[in-house]
């Protein structure tokens, strides 16, 4: 049943990223999901009995070591919940099942400190009171796994009617068609239905303009090596392939990326011009990266005596990396709002570390709940520092005092990081409205501490309008992060354009190799 949902999940993770509150081009609730559904597998596949409670215990611990964001800490309780329930357990019916679900609910808002409802949180709630109420019954499994969805199915249609944020911006939530997709694909195993050549279900409908329909195909991705290649061409043929086209470089290297519905296409024409490499090709939910990155400072210490605290920043960009490492970050995981890293890439992260006493800076609030699962499973004390943002986890460093201890020196970040504003300008990918802002697909738009600032045709006008609206006069330093697709050139023509609307601030730009984000500016 769960190799069979993960199978099914598989097919919709791609639609289910998309349906992000803001439209910006790096979501991943889907991805999330899919990724620890998949560690729960191998988990599986890792334990030598077979028995019911051990297939499901495994479940859960695989789906807790392997959680990424939110969805998928969340996902992992729901795990956890059945095999609480199903433990020492040989077999399951109508009745064990429901007690399951119901278990499984109680178990992801105990795991939630402020659980919101018209989340994945009121789908499973929603769930299993329909499981209840049809085990009562006396209906047979299968009848009571029908209703069972069903009712996930209509949980999930109505979370806009109970978070705003979701109504106004046209699309139901994320985690709950996630989960709505896997009680799914259950119910097809039960049914003895094949999955394999099936099409994917639509996604539960939610009110959305006409021209919001988005087309997804495979994101592909590669390294052109030749001679005397000309960037502007292999640009614009690339944007002619498919959707957010990228391709950067110079005349003997460029770096392509492109979402398109025939990756053939693409490669043909990119073989015919040099040498292809690093070539990846997925449907958006299978990312490959390294399990971990540790920077030159990490291995050094290493070798040597364990003592003090150390750091564990997340970051995603070799402009960003170096960046932490310079501030003294012992260790960087990769990733960010696209590829949040799991419970266990962070434990590993902290427990290789030559330090009793670390400090977790998840810089991204979808990073939350797994670091703070890393912090209970470690052996180490931790504390997680809630920065949201790579700014205001620049800003906890730039606070951290080597000299004093744990408990001082995360008060004083957290004291530190209130005082930093943070700009995320991006390109929107599908039309929205939110805020009152309308929004059209391909639109420049800014997040002002993650809540829609501006919109608008060109970069400068939007982080202008942004930065009057913070009141950047008032403050001191103004920072640009650019990001892989913008150049050095452009960062420093922003930079001197900033310079003149506020020459009483400091400008600085620095290289931050960030996918998605044209620019991440720190102002403080």
């Amino acid at each position: 049943m769960l190799a069979t949902a993960t199978a099914w999940l598989e097919k919709h993770a791609v639609a289910i990223n998309a349906l992000n509150v803001f439209p910006v081009p790096d979501g991943d609730t889907g991805t999330n999901m899919l990724l620890t559904m998949q560690a729960a597998l191998e988990e599986i596949g890792n334990t030598p009995q077979g028995s019911l409670g051990s297939v499901a215990q495994a479940a859960a611990y695989g789906a807790l070591m392997g959680a990424r964001g939110n969805s998928g800490v969340i996902l992992s309780q729901l795990l956890r919940g059945i095999a609480n329930s199903l433990d020492k357990k040989r077999s399951f019916g109508p009745f064990e099942f429901a007690r399951a679900m119901t278990e499984a609910s109680t178990m992801a808002y105990k795991g939630i400190i402020r659980p919101v409802e018209g989340t994945m949180l009121t789908v499973s709630k929603d769930a299993a009171k329909a499981a209840m109420a049809a085990a009562q019954e006396e209906e047979d499994l299968l009848t009571v796994l029908e209703k069972t969805v069903e009712a996930a199915k209509e949980s999930v249609a109505r979370t806009p009617t109970l978070l705003d944020v979701l109504r106004e911006a046209g699309v139901v939530d994320a985690g709950g068609q996630g989960l709505f997709i896997i009680l799914d694909g259950v119910l097809h195993c039960l049914k003895g239905e094949s999955i394999e050549m099936k099409e994917p279900t639509e996604m539960v409908p939610a009110e959305l303009p006409e021209e919001a329909e988005m087309e997804w195909g495979y994101c592909t991705e590669f390294i052109l090596q030749g001679k005397g290649l000309n960037l502007a061409e292999v640009r614009e043929k690339i944007a002619s392939f498919g959707d957010s086209a990228l391709a950067v470089g110079d005349e003997r290297v460029i770096k392509v990326h492109v979402h398109t519905f025939d990756p053939g296409q693409v490669l043909s024409y990119a073989s015919s011009l040099g040498v292809l490499s690093n070539i990846k090709i997925d449907n958006m939910q299978e990312q490959h990266r390294e399990f971990l990155v540790l920077g030159e400072e990490a291995a050094k210490a290493a070798a040597e005596e364990m003592e003090g605290i150390a750091t564990v920043a997340v970051a995603w960009g070799d402009g960003l990396t170096r960046v932490f490492e310079s501030l003294g970050v012992k260790s960087v995981v990769p990733g960010g709002q696209t590829m949040n890293p799991s419970t266990q890439e962070l434990l590993e992260a902290v427990e290789t570390l030559p330090a009793k006493e670390v400090i977790i800076l998840p810089n991204n609030e979808n990073i939350f709940l797994a670091a703070e699962q890393a912090q209970k499973l470690s052996s180490k004390k931790v504390v997680v520092v809630p920065t949201t943002t790579i700014p205001q986890g620049i800003g906890a460093l730039l606070a951290f005092d080597k000299e004093a201890d744990l408990k001082t020196n995360a008060k004083n970040i957290e004291k530190a990081i209130a005082a930093v504003q943070t700009v995320e300008v991006t390109t929107a990918v599908r039309p929205a409205k939110i805020n009152g802002i309308k929004i059209k697909k391909g639109q420049i738009i800014a997040l002002l501490n993650g809540h829609l600032a501006a919109s608008g045709e060109e970069i400068e006008e939007v982080v202008r309008e942004t930065l009057d609206k913070l009141g950047a006069d008032q403050y001191e330093i103004i920072a640009l992060y650019h990001g892989e697709d913008t150049s050095l050139q452009a960062a420093e023509s922003l930079g001197d354009e900033i310079r003149r609307w506020y020459p009483e601030q400091e400008v600085e730009c620095i290289d931050g190799g960030q996918p998605y984000y044209h620019y991440i500016i720190s102002v403080e």
